[in-house]
């Protein structure tokens, strides 16, 4: 609706103003919506991503007390040789009351991830990294370990790595 503001020097002069608040309350609300749309979006895609770990299952593994996980989108062969990850997952704490990943405080973990080079022909192992988390399933303060690339050692009966080899050379 339009209106006219006329000057006036000595008395102020009151008009009414009309405007369409539903334009304005609609804008906010869809605003508002947005807002909240981005909100749920950024925190679903802040969700961690995991491997994709699949439970190595065999009678010896000492099920209940730890879950034994291969992730079979890193397993790499070349020739008689094979890399692969694999994720252990203790029920209880592991560890000692040495010093811990931070410097100070006992060393405990809840899950190991270890990267393992598998020699199918002469059926033994080695160790190429390894790193033990203080949550489950790989997460929580990391503490990488020591490893001798150069030592191997052979794969013992009846052993999560055992079970490892296996699934690594294709052996049931």
């Amino acid at each position: 609706m339009p209106f006219a503001i006329r000057p006036s020097r000595r008395f102020p002069e009151h008009c009414s103003v009309t405007y369409n608040a539903r334009q304005f309350v609609k804008l906010q609300l869809a605003y508002f919506s947005g807002f909240w749309s981005l909100v749920t979006l950024l925190f679903l895609s802040s969700v961690p991503a995991y491997a994709e770990w699949v439970a190595v299952e065999k009678n010896y593994l000492l099920p209940g007390l730890r879950t034994v996980y291969v992730d079979p989108d890193t397993i790499r062969r070349e020739g008689n040789l094979v890399t692969m990850w694999q994720l252990i997952d203790f029920k209880w704490m592991q560890g000692n009351q040495g010093i811990g990943p931070l410097g100070f405080g006992p060393h405990r973990f809840l899950s190991t991830k270890t990267h393992k080079q598998f020699d199918c022909a002469e059926t033994r192992l080695r160790l190429l990294a390894f790193t033990e988390f203080s949550g489950r399933m790989g997460t929580g303060i990391p503490a990488d370990g020591y490893v001798d690339k150069g030592n191997w050692i052979s794969v013992e009966p009846e052993s999560i790595n055992q079970a490892l080899w296996e699934v690594a050379c294709g052996k049931e």
